[in-house]
């Protein structure tokens, strides 16, 4: 009988089992599907919604919580120096000090806490997988609007950095979880693991 049959846990894509090419190669494919949920926005001011957090959950679900912080930090590395894979195209060392800056740090804590819980089973049943894409999504929420308190004041934090983002926060998780149930119930996941 297989493994997964045995423990009840979803697991996820068991990268840390693999071969160092192949987890190199999983980083990379991992900050690809970063760069284009990032190019794929609604530019508002001053943080614009992407769906950034959608693959920063499913990096995190998939991946595990080191492979899944170290791949966010790999794209956040591409940003740093220069490369244009954040919203709108942009890069460089200036999105790290502005606005959207508690964001990009909340992003490798927010893939390994999902990836974390993902690793005990916590993304098996869709309505539990759900709560955690959301707690993803509100952690993500509080460290970026603490940074963004600090530059401009709560209440404008909250009206700008967080408001905006808490309905396309629910739907990225639903969509994150039906997501990772549809990649369960297809048994790609234990193919692949």
């Amino acid at each position: 009988m297989n493994h997964h049959m045995l423990s009840g846990a979803f697991v996820p894509l068991k990268l840390a089992d693999r071969s160092l090419a192949y987890k190199t190669l999983a980083v990379l494919i991992g900050t690809v599907f970063l760069a284009v949920s990032s190019w794929i926005e609604v530019p508002m001011y001053p943080v614009p919604v992407t769906m950034q957090t959608f693959v920063v959950t499913m990096v995190g679900a998939l991946y595990g919580w080191r492979l899944g912080g170290l791949t966010v930090m790999a794209w956040l590395a591409e940003a740093l120096i220069g490369f244009p894979v954040l919203a709108g195209g942009a890069g460089g060392l200036a999105h790290f000090a502005g606005p959207t800056a508690g964001y990009l740090f909340a992003f490798p804590v927010v893939a390994a806490f999902v990836g974390f819980l993902a690793e005990r089973g916590l993304t098996r049943n869709p309505f539990v997988s759900f709560a955690v894409m959301l707690l993803g999504n509100v952690l993500c929420l509080a460290l970026g609007a603490s940074w963004l308190a600090n530059m401009i004041g709560f209440e404008k934090a909250w009206t700008f950095g967080v408001a905006p983002f808490i309905i396309g926060g629910v739907l990225k998780s639903a969509l994150a979880a039906a997501t990772i149930e549809l990649l369960r119930r297809s048994g790609i996941m234990v193919r692949l693991s």
